[in-house]
């Protein structure tokens, strides 16, 4: 299979986390680099390293649209923004596609799909780029969480989670000895975590297998805290106390 090159840029470091995260789902996709400079990025597209850049528009030292005007025709690429004023600046530079964020997976699977057909319809004959370990995304054992700042993050072992709770859009973390409030939806969270061990319970938590203290009915706890386990998720949760392998 012809797998695509990416290179994720954008100046938030958990938006970009994000979309590594999806590209780690397609199949035909790898990460290629991650990077909060788009200076540094475009140095990766000049070099030929990329075959499809995720690109944020509102970045600071260099916007996206000057990105663009510099890159060429070097790679394609998929913008991604809060902002849908900038649709059709984008489109003037005949990018693939424009994802609005908060982006959904299913959305976001669109795009890299148009991506894959424009990139073969270049080079029918292309060979397949081969795919070393060192091209490949590390998996992590960590996650960061935006801080109460724009620019503050806060780095998070898997192992210390004990459970994560729905605040609307918010999110409280909570570890051993800290409550976390990050804005981030539980749907986004998921998208981050490793499942097993960590799975969705319940519409508005996630806990981790690992932290379970007791099993009763519909209600499993974490420690001291009793968490209902929804209807719709308790066929997975019994399946993997029964068979946990």
């Amino acid at each position: 299979m012809h797998m695509l090159r990416c290179l994720v840029v954008d100046d938030e470091a958990y938006a970009g986390r994000l979309l590594a995260s999806y590209i780690g789902k397609i199949p035909f996709l790898t990460v290629a680099g991650l990077t909060t400079n788009p200076i540094e990025a475009l140095l990766w597209v000049q070099e030929g390293r990329a075959d499809l850049v995720f690109l944020d528009i509102q970045m600071p030292e260099l916007t996206g649209l000057q990105f663009l005007k510099l890159c060429g025709s070097r790679c394609k690429v998929i913008l991604t923004t809060a902002y849908p004023d900038y649709a059709l600046d984008g489109y003037e530079y005949d990018v693939i596609d424009y994802l609005l964020k908060p982006i959904a997976f299913d959305r976001f699977l669109r795009a890299a799909q148009k991506a894959q057909t424009a990139l073969l319809a270049l080079a029918p004959t292309a060979a397949p780029v081969p795919v070393t370990p060192s091209a490949l995304a590390p998996v992590s054992n960590y996650l960061f969480v935006k801080g109460e700042s724009k620019n503050k993050f806060l780095r998070v072992n898997h192992a210390d989670i004990l459970y994560a709770e729905a605040l609307g859009n918010y999110l409280a973390l909570v570890l051993p000895n800290q409550r976390l409030v990050t804005y981030q939806t539980l749907k986004e969270l998921a998208e981050q975590l490793p499942q097993p061990p960590f799975l969705r319970v319940h519409k508005s938590f996630i806990i981790s297998l690992d932290q379970i203290s007791m099993i009763d009915g519909n209600t499993v706890y974490v420690g001291e805290k009793a968490i209902p386990v929804g209807e719709t998720y308790r066929e997975a949760l019994y399946k993997l106390v029964r068979d946990p392998g």
